[in-house]
């Protein structure tokens, strides 16, 4: 009887270069092994944003890849979050502030629904009905700016910062704020 010779599934997978969305100017962030094109396509892809912008800045920043289109040996990504990192909100909320956080799943300009994690961390502590306040009004600007822009437009203002420091300049009139900032942004379409 003659012996069968297993073939190393390893040797059989195929390298596939993943690029980053063009907001991140498809620039190639990694290579990846998959059995074939179809294993590929829709796989998540988690990259700190500092390799994306190439600022350091946005180390504590992750965003999450998904794989939507696979030409040859090319997987074409498109962003479905990002998000900043545990230990970096925690470093944020110390003793003696008070925290006011923020919720607001939204459809953009152009229809795609969206969701909007905010916190804002005040200077010092402050009384529940201002943290309402806080809340009330920055769910108010966060609806308005996302009715106005697009998914496109949305997360270049998070990921250059507009929102937060436009946030944080109209919050400033009901007391001191000392940090906005987009804790998750989630675009489902």
């Amino acid at each position: 009887m003659a012996s069968q010779r297993s073939v190393d599934k390893w040797k059989m997978k195929k390298w596939f270069s993943v690029y980053a969305p063009s907001i991140f100017n498809d620039a190639v962030i990694g290579e990846m092994p998959a059995n074939d094109d179809k294993a590929a396509s829709g796989r998540k892809v988690v990259v700190s944003m500092d390799i994306l912008t190439k600022n350091p800045a946005h180390a504590y920043t992750n965003v999450v890849l998904k794989v939507v289109d696979v030409k040859g040996d090319a997987a074409h990504t498109k962003v479905v979050s990002i998000e900043q990192l545990y230990s970096y909100m925690r470093s944020l909320v110390r003793r003696y502030k008070s925290v006011s956080d923020s919720v607001l799943p939204m459809n953009t300009k152009d229809s795609i629904p969206v969701v909007l994690k905010l916190i804002a961390i005040t200077k010092g502590r402050t009384t529940h009905v201002k943290l309402v306040g806080i809340r009330k009004e920055m769910n108010e600007l966060a609806v308005n700016f996302l009715k106005e822009h697009t998914a496109n437009e949305v997360m270049s203002a998070v990921i250059e910062g507009k929102l937060q420091a436009e946030l944080q300049s109209k919050l400033e009139h009901i007391t001191e704020i000392n940090k906005v900032e987009v804790r998750k942004l989630e675009i489902a379409g």
